[in-house]
């Protein structure tokens, strides 16, 4: 009797046990910024990871990662995930801003994040090539430097093979239409996999 019980209790409980959370902490590229928040790819990621994780999409349109810096203490208290997702940078490479204070930036996000019981993955981003040289390369190589300074998994290009087709972006030419949400969403989901699989 008393073993049925038990066996009732820890099948109940591990119905109604509460999803985990994982926050996307991002910017207009994940905010959805043109199109509807139901066709945004952390909303297409939602539905693809199912009952057992909750979504929250922290992100802002015109984000920098100083802003993403003052909002995530408040956003870790609150929401208390299990994994982060971070998509920021582009509009500190867009107006120019020094990639070193950007890196500073993702880097305390980062330990934060950790510091907080959550798994980090980052998620890079490009400039064009109109930004000059010395600047892209050296924008682009901070994703990679950070995944190795912090022992993080590769971090994926968010709009590979969506960059190189105009037709998929809205008419400013920088935010991605919903068509091409689910391939943002494929960009991610090896990442995702492998910070909620564990």
């Amino acid at each position: 009797m008393v073993f049925g019980l038990l066996l009732l209790f820890g099948l109940s409980a591990s119905v109604w046990a509460a999803p985990k959370t994982l926050l996307v902490l991002g910017d207009s590229l994940s905010a959805g910024y043109g199109i509807r928040i139901e066709q945004a790819w952390p909303s297409l990621m939602q539905q693809k990871l199912g009952k057992d994780w909750q979504v929250v999409n922290a992100s802002v349109s015109g984000e920098t990662t100083a802003g993403g810096l003052t909002r995530l203490p408040a956003a870790l208290k609150q929401h208390k995930p299990a994994v982060v997702l971070v998509e920021l940078g582009a509009n500190d490479g867009l107006r120019g801003l020094p990639v070193e204070a950007a890196k500073l930036n993702l880097s305390t996000i980062i330990e934060q994040s950790r510091k907080a019981g959550a798994r980090v993955g980052l998620i890079a981003i490009r400039l064009p090539p109109n930004f000059g040289g010395a600047y892209t390369t050296k924008f682009d190589a901070m994703f990679r430097e950070l995944a190795k300074q912090h022992k993080l998994p590769a971090p994926p290009f968010l709009l590979d093979g969506i960059a190189e087709h105009p037709e998929m972006f809205l008419p400013d030419q920088l935010h991605p239409t919903a068509a091409a949400q689910p391939k943002v969403l494929a960009n991610v989901w090896p990442l995702v996999q492998t910070l909620t699989k564990r």
